[in-house]
Order: C-alpha cells, then sequence, then structure tokens
C-alpha cells in the first residue's frame, strides 16, 4: 500500500470546484435526508404508540453516551490534518475499531443497569441490542473520512440518500408487520449496515495489519480534543432526555422526544452534513485567512436564509403543524415544540461554530466551550424539570440565548472571523425570524382554516417577511445575491 500522502487529497486546484458542487450535492442529498426524517416522523408516529418512541428515547442517551468514545475524534483527524498517510490512516482505523469492540462489550454488560435505572426490563434489551450499531459503525469511520478528506462530495451524497432510504424503507416495513420499537431499530442497523459497507466500496481504500505510525500521536492528541467537546456536548443534548424519562415517565418523554425530532433533529441534519463540505475546504483555506474569513462568510448566512423563516413559521403556527403532521394524539407536543423552536432560531448561526474551531486546530478550545454548553443547559434543565417537558423545553431555550454572545466573542477572538463579522452577517436573518414569527401571531385571525393551506401560507409569508427585513441592510441583499446566484448556476447545471 502506498506511502504517498497525495492519494489522500483532492486534485490541486480542484479546492473551489469541489465546495462549489460539493454543496449542491450535499443539499441534494440532504432535502433526502429530510424527506425521509419527516416522512419517519409522520409516518411511524403513526403507526407506533408513543410509549415506543420514549423506549427508543431512554436508551438513546445511552448509545450516545458510549458513541462518544467510539471516534475519538479521529475522523475529524483525518480530515483537518494537512498532509497525512496511509500508515497514520491505517493506526486510526485499528484504534476505532478495537475500541468499538470494547464498548460494544461494555453496552452489554450495562444494559442490565440501565433497564433497573428507568424501571423498564425492555430497554435494557434495546440497549444491549445497540452494540452491534457500534461494531459497524466502527469498521467504516475512517472509509468515511477519507471520502470527506478527497471531497468526494458527489459519492457521500449518493451514499447518504440511499442509507437514508433504505433506513425508511426497513423501519416503515417493520412496523407494519411488529407495531413495536423495534422497528426503529431495525431502521437504524440497516442503515449502519448500509453506511459501511458503502464506505468501504466508495473509498477504494482498505486497512493493513495493525501497525504504529509515525504521527499517529499528534493526530489522537488532536481527537482528544474533539471527544472532549462530544462528552460535555453529550449533556447538553441527552441529559433532558433522561430527566424527563426518570421523573416524569415515558409518556410525557415521548411526547418531548417527537417535539425535538420534528424541529431541532432536521436543523442538525442540515447543519451537520454540511460540516463534511465546509470543514475540509476550510481547513485547506488556512493559509489564506481573507479567503477563508470569505469562504465562511459566504456559506453561513446562506444557511440563515435557508432555514430560519421555516422555523419562524413553525413556531408561529405550531398549534397547526404538530397536530397536522403527527397526528391529533400528539397535539400535546404543540408547546413544546414551540418553546424548542425558539433554540432552533439560534442553533443553525451556532453550530457552525464547530466549523471554525476544527478547521484551525483549536480542539481543545472547542472542548472547553463543549463544557460551558453542557454546565449552563444541565442547570436550565434543573430548573425547568418541576414543570415538566415543557418548562424544560423553555428553559433549554433561554439558556441558548444567553450562550450565543458568548460563544461568537470565544470563538472570534482567534482567527480569520471575528465576532463582530457574524454579528453584521446574521442580523438581518436572526432579527427577521423574530419578527416574522410575531407578526405570523398578528395575521393568524386572518389564515385559511385549512391546515395545510395555513401552513402554506404560513411559509410563504415567513420567507417574504425575512427576506424583506434582509434587502434592508448590506450584508442582507449581499447574500440574497449570492443566494440568487448560486440558484441560477445550479439551474444552469442541472440544464
Amino acid at each position: 500500500m502506498t506511502q504517498d500522502s497525495t492519494v489522500f487529497d483532492p486534485p490541486d486546484g480542484s479546492l473551489r470546484r469541489s465546495v462549489g458542487r460539493g454543496a449542491l450535492a450535499t443539499g441534494g442529498a440532504q432535502g433526502v435526508r429530510l424527506a425521509c426524517q419527516f416522512a419517519s416522523v409522520i409516518v411511524m408516529s403513526r403507526l407506533l404508540a408513543p410509549e415506543d418512541f420514549g423506549i427508543v428515547a431512554m436508551a438513546a442517551p445511552v448509545m450516545g453516551f458510549v458513541g462518544l468514545f467510539q471516534d475519538l475524534g479521529l475522523m475529524q483527524a483525518t480530515v483537518q490534518k494537512k498532509r497525512i498517510t496511509h500508515a497514520e490512516v491505517n493506526v486510526l482505523f485499528w484504534i476505532n475499531l478495537a475500541v468499538s469492540v470494547l464498548l460494544a462489550v461494555l453496552l452489554v454488560l450495562a444494559a442490565p443497569l440501565v433497564a433497573r435505572f428507568y424501571n423498564e426490563p425492555v430497554v435494557g434489551v434495546l440497549v444491549a441490542a445497540m452494540s452491534v450499531q457500534l461494531l459497524l459503525g466502527g469498521a467504516g469511520g475512517q472509509h468515511h473520512a477519507l471520502l470527506n478528506r478527497r471531497m468526494e462530495f458527489g459519492r457521500i451524497a449518493a451514499l447518504d440518500s440511499v442509507v437514508a432510504v433504505l433506513g425508511l424503507a426497513v423501519s416503515i416495513a417493520w412496523a407494519l408487520v411488529d407495531p413495536s420499537f423495534w422497528a426503529l431499530y431495525a431502521g437504524g442497523i440497516a442503515m449502519a449496515l448500509s453506511g459501511t459497507l458503502g464506505g468501504w466500496l466508495l473509498s477504494r481504500w482498505r486497512p493493513g495489519l495493525p501497525q504504529w505510525a509515525a504521527g499517529a500521536g499528534g493526530l489522537v492528541n488532536f481527537g482528544a480534543g474533539i471527544t472532549g467537546f462530544n462528552f460535555a456536548n453529550f449533556f447538553a443534548r441527552n441529559l433532558d432526555n433522561v430527566m424527563i424519562g426518570r421523573y416524569r415517565g415515558n409518556e410525557e418523554l415521548g411526547l418531548y422526544d417527537r417535539a425535538y425530532k420534528l424541529l431541532l433533529f432536521p436543523l442538525q441534519q442540515v447543519t451537520n452534513p454540511l460540516s463534511k463540505v465546509m470543514v475540509p475546504a476550510l481547513s485547506r483555506m488556512m493559509d489564506e485567512p481573507h479567503r477563508y474569513r470569505h469562504a465562511y462568510l459566504r456559506v453561513a448566512p446562506i444557511l440563515l436564509l435557508v432555514t430560519l423563516p421555516g422555523v419562524a413559521m413553525a413556531v408561529a403556527l405550531a398549534d397547526v403543524l404538530v397536530p397536522f403532521a403527527l397526528g391529533q394524539q400528539w397535539a400535546g407536543s404543540a408547546l413544546i415544540f414551540q418553546a424548542l423552536g425558539f433554540a432552533g432560531l439560534l442553533q443553525p448561526l451556532n453550530n457552525p461554530a464547530g466549523w471554525l474551531f476544527i478547521s484551525q486546530g483549536r480542539s481543545s478550545e472547542f472542548m472547553r466551550w463543549g463544557i460551558v454548553t453542557a454546565v449552563t443547559s444541565v442547570v436550565a434543565f434543573a430548573i425547568g424539570l418541576p414543570y415538566g417537558a415543557y418548562g424544560v423545553a423553555v428553559a433549554y431555550a433561554a439558556s441558548e440565548y444567553l450562550r450565543t454572545p458568548l460563544l461568537w466573542l470565544y470563538v472570534g477572538r482567534r482567527g480569520p472571523v471575528r465576532a463582530g463579522d457574524i454579528a453584521r452577517a446574521a442580523f438581518p436573518f436572526v432579527v427577521g425570524a423574530h419578527l416574522a414569527i410575531g407578526l405570523l401571531w398578528g395575521a393568524r385571525p386572518y389564515l385559511p382554516e385549512a391546515p395545510l393551506a395555513a401552513l402554506v401560507l404560513g411559509t410563504l409569508l415567513s420567507y417574504s417577511l425575512v427576506i424583506a427585513f434582509a434587502l434592508l441592510f448590506e450584508p442582507g441583499r449581499r447574500t440574497l445575491g449570492e443566494s440568487l446566484r448560486l440558484l441560477r448556476r445550479h439551474q444552469a447545471v442541472a440544464a
């Protein structure tokens, strides 16, 4: 196997073309993933009972916690390093696989304790079964990292689309035969297996025998910072489920889980895949600060333009959207959904901060910020818990507003992108989305009574209001112009 590091890099001179095509390919794949996610939420919510989702939501934090240590940040280390060799990647592959085997064993051993904690025996069985997903993920992590590093975004997009469709199909087919929480597990296994097989096939890289390589220590140290952030961030993302499930029961947790999945999870599914494009691209621009800054400030506001008006509509019309999408039996999720929606107005702004931390090699600072997020989120959950799932959602949203300015002051103290740059670029869309919520609330009496018509008209009004407000400011006009150019380019390519 060759030791030439260039086999792991994109072709010279292809960066701009790769980023442009990658954004389009990732956007297309994400459209498929989001469609599958929404279809899963809607269809599975009608096939399964709230208790089934509550059981999965109880097991998910355990799987998420154990999974923090599976990757050890080594996939990001592979993507971020300027030059990397086969020997180094081979070391990381075997580390990932060995850790996955160890964690799978620990998950099986911990299953009875989890069942006792929740006083729900079936949760323990599900936790033990989830060990299979850990093994599958560990076998394919470095292959996916290499595809990302090479900026083979077309292949990544095709694989992501196939995996999403297959997972949805398996879940629905299982639920039609056996309407239980095992339908959701089966879909997850199908996605893990197809993703790993696809990564091996498309990456064209095969590991050799386990052997340590010079330079691997630096990659492991970088990954440790990423793992530290993920460890802290786990509590911010999952302790709410644990606390609600432990003290309020699986039915209320099911309502909270559906509200979360319907809003915040799709938002993460927009920003997280886009990081596959931006992190490797920005990593290769670090020697050109002006180009780096321009690339980030070109993409981040477009992300806000695409997502925030939709979130604003969802917040304003939550009592229409939730029963329409999930069924009347989920109407109790509407207020929870609405509260989480305010956090959703800031997540498309804040999540891409990770692109800056990682691409600039600031994994230790990324970890420290994760600790701040975890501590403030846990405090918010504790404050809101006496008021039930709705109280947790309100407190979490409030903590997101308090953290946002601190995050960008921290990120902007180093590197090409400053806090002022973000404030100017984001202001037209963040403020415009909040104004759209207020105006839609005022327009509620004049919207059609039919839910679908009300949602369609509300969406059109929300995007129109945000765009109109953005046009009042030069950064907003620049982003809108850039969006139109990208749209025309996409239409030209499609034609």
